[in-house]
């Protein structure tokens, strides 16, 4: 396609050409931002468009000049390109933008996940942005100036970068500074220098805290003895994905997208708020005994509510059905649903195909499973751990069985902007009804373990998700700057009337509570006042229970 060029090429010019071959191609969804805004209409906002994509490039320059030596640029540059090209496409697609909570998004994504993602737009957008300037690239033969004089040049084109760039801010400086406070999310757009960064904070965060085991606590828990003639309790506590409160018909949504949950008498608080917008950030904050505030801005690792459970001599098991716990359950015992398929049981037709498990599976088997735990601990209790595939994007429609579908048509692409709105909401809605299935029939289990067992059950979703609104789509925006829409999440609570009865907690009492306001931080105190579990770690101004028992 490219034929080889005679003409030798200075690493330098290389680095040029490549930081504006990326400011201008590879920045289009930031410049689409820039173009949306009111203040940008007119000649004034062009100009500061185009004097903003100078300053992009000189960022970008600076960066590549220092790697403008002769065995590093190509590779220096396939890697900009290629970084660009996949965030151009995922900001571009669902006007996401890349922090260092969205890369460890990206750096936890299973082989699931990234099928998911998978398109003709991103192969597109790959194929132009990176692979047709790598191919003209990889064919020029590069110079060999002596090691100062190619230092040199790399200096003066540093310098020329940076006081271009200053000139440039200098004279839109009013302009600038009010833009990127009014609008701070452009900072997260700026491609692929948001990539680089947000990885440099993980590493920053990750060597921030000591080396080694988590801290351990709860040391100082025990077991309350239980009231005369109770059983152990038996809570199935349900870790939902990528739920929204506002589409349970349970908390008022128009369509019946939660008959099951309706039909079992359960308590769905409508006013939850998460600890974070994806499941890399949530997931650990919600299990931790330090909320939000403290989990954020904590110096040294800590154990979480699971080790507390077993150390107080509880049966603790964790089940998935997504990428991973995020090491919660790596010292409790834990298994996946897939693997769970492949075991000595038979997995219903349909449940398991194409290397992904529908949330049923994760019920497969309980029975089994439940009485391979230790004796002496399910005599104390039992706490049994489900994580969700739910909801999760952008492919809704495969979170849902076929035949099982109440919503139709429903977006089938995970393009999602290309489907019809409704469509959509079909196939998010679909998702959240197959999860309202999965819990009506995990309570069913758990009526049946009431000769055993006191059981409960609580489920609660790891964050919200984004669905159009405002041209927002899927999560993990920045907290501060999150729509509500990726914040608010479900969360429902049902106990058998022997549960009522043995824990002194009344239903109609939490039935009365369901609007006040919640979050995250509620899940560990109620889970340990829930289960009995007497520690320092308990908190019980936020047990939901304590105010009901």
């Amino acid at each position: 396609m490219f034929p080889p060029s005679s003409t030798s090429w200075n690493p330098l010019t290389l680095a040029v050409l490549a930081s504006v071959w990326i400011a201008t191609l590879a920045n289009w969804p930031l410049w689409q931002s820039l173009r949306a805004l009111p203040e940008m209409q007119g000649p004034r906002g062009t100009l500061f468009i185009v004097a903003f994509g100078v300053i992009v490039a000189c960022l970008t320059s600076i960066v590549l000049t220092l790697l403008a030596w002769r065995w590093s640029i190509k590779p220096a540059i396939g890697l900009f390109l290629l970084a660009a090209a996949f965030g151009a496409h995922f900001m571009g697609t669902y006007n996401v933008v890349i922090d260092s909570t969205m890369m460890t998004n990206v750096l936890q994504t299973d082989m699931r996940e990234t099928r998911d993602l998978l398109s003709l737009r991103m192969a597109a957008s790959v194929l132009v942005i990176a692979v047709l300037p790598l191919a003209w690239l990889w064919r020029r033969p590069l110079q060999a100036p002596g090691l100062w004089r190619q230092a040199g040049r790399n200096l003066l084109g540093l310098v020329a970068a940076l006081v271009v760039m200053v000139v440039v801010a200098g004279a839109l400086f009013a302009d600038l500074a009010s833009t990127m406070r009014t609008h701070n999310t452009l900072r997260y757009k700026i491609n692929p220098l948001n990539s680089f960064y947000a990885l440099g904070m993980l590493v920053h965060d990750a060597n921030a805290r000591p080396a080694g085991p988590p801290v351990a606590i709860g040391t100082d828990v025990a077991l309350a003895p239980p009231a005369p003639g109770a059983k152990p309790l038996l809570l199935a506590l349900v870790v939902g994905e990528t739920a929204r409160a506002d589409h349970f018909a349970l908390n008022g949504y128009e369509r019946a997208t939660t008959p099951g949950l309706a039909a079992q008498g359960v308590v769905s608080f409508s006013n939850v708020t998460s600890c974070g917008t994806s499941t890399a950030t949530s997931l650990p904050c919600m299990f931790s005994h330090l909320g939000k505030q403290a989990y954020e801005s904590r110096d040294q690792d800590y154990e979480n509510v699971l080790d507390v459970l077993q150390r107080a001599g509880l049966a603790v098991l964790w089940l998935d059905n997504q990428a991973g716990c995020k090491g919660l359950c790596e010292r409790v015992p834990h298994d996946d649903a897939y693997r769970l398929a492949a075991g000595a049981a038979p997995m219903p037709a349909g449940l398991c195909d194409g290397g992904e498990c529908l949330d049923e599976a994760l019920l497969h088997g309980l029975d089994q499973r439940l009485a391979a735990l230790p004796a002496d601990r399910r005599a104390r209790g039992v706490v049994l751990v489900l994580h969700q595939m739910g909801s999760h994007g952008p492919a809704y429609s495969k979170r849902s069985p076929p035949g099982r579908k109440p919503f139709m048509p429903e977006c089938t692409t995970n393009v999602l902007q290309q489907c019809e709105r409704q469509q959509l909401l079909n196939a998010y809605d679909n998702s959240i009804a197959y999860t309202d299935s999965v819990l009506a029939q995990a309570i069913a289990w758990l009526g049946k373990q009431t000769v055993a067992y006191d059981p409960a059950l609580l489920y609660l979703s790891d964050h919200g998700e984004s669905l159009g609104e405002n041209n927002l789509y899927l999560h993990g925006l920045p907290y501060g700057i999150a729509p509500r829409e990726q914040k608010h999440v479900p969360m429902v609570v049902w106990l058998a009337p022997q549960t009522e009865a043995a824990t002194g907690i009344a239903m109609q009492c939490l039935q009365k509570q369901r609007d006040v306001a919640l979050s995250h931080d509620n899940l560990v105190p109620s889970v340990l006042g829930l289960m009995r579990a007497k520690t320092s770690v308990y908190r019980g101004d936020l047990d939901v229970f304590s105010r009901c028992r």
